[in-house]
């Protein structure tokens, strides 16, 4: 027979573990920084006419909202280009997951960003890798803006 546990003993159960779906409104996230989804057409089409930064996991497109929303706002998108269904979802899955992890640290507030899976390149590609990509793109979408021949604007 086991004694009862003294006060002040550790116990033998194991400690409690994080949620395995983990949504972009990340309780970790700095106080005031809120991450949404975006789901309107129009949202993504203002996205793509603004900067882009191309990665080899992905294509960032982001812009600068100008409104008094302080909230940052991520979209994901892949065509049908990726593959059927079972990729397409396999690789927003992934976007998601790189948006989580690293948006709440580099994004700036009031911007909106749209994550676009490339053909073999999201689905494939090494996390860490993926993670390191969007790290390079938010630090040269929100670095000085260039000209197309180098030049600083």
């Amino acid at each position: 027979m086991t004694p009862p546990e003294a006060k002040g003993q550790r116990s033998n159960a194991p400690p409690p573990q994080p949620p395995a779906v983990l949504s972009c409104a990340d309780p970790a996230a700095p106080i005031g920084l809120r991450v949404q989804i975006l789901t309107q057409r129009a949202d993504f089409l203002r996205a793509a006419s603004a900067r882009r930064q191309a990665t080899t996991g992905f294509l960032l497109q982001a812009r600068a909202r100008g409104d008094d929303n302080a909230a940052v706002r991520v979209g994901f998108t892949c065509s049908k280009k990726i593959g059927n269904a079972v990729a397409r979802n396999r690789a927003k899955r992934r976007l998601r997951e790189v948006a989580r992890a690293m948006l709440p640290l580099l994004a700036q507030t009031g911007w909106d960003y749209v994550l676009v899976g490339r053909p073999q390149v999201t689905i494939d590609r090494n996390f860490a890798m993926l993670l390191q990509d969007l790290a390079c793109a938010l630090a040269r979408v929100h670095g000085p803006a260039q000209s197309k021949n180098g030049v600083l604007k």
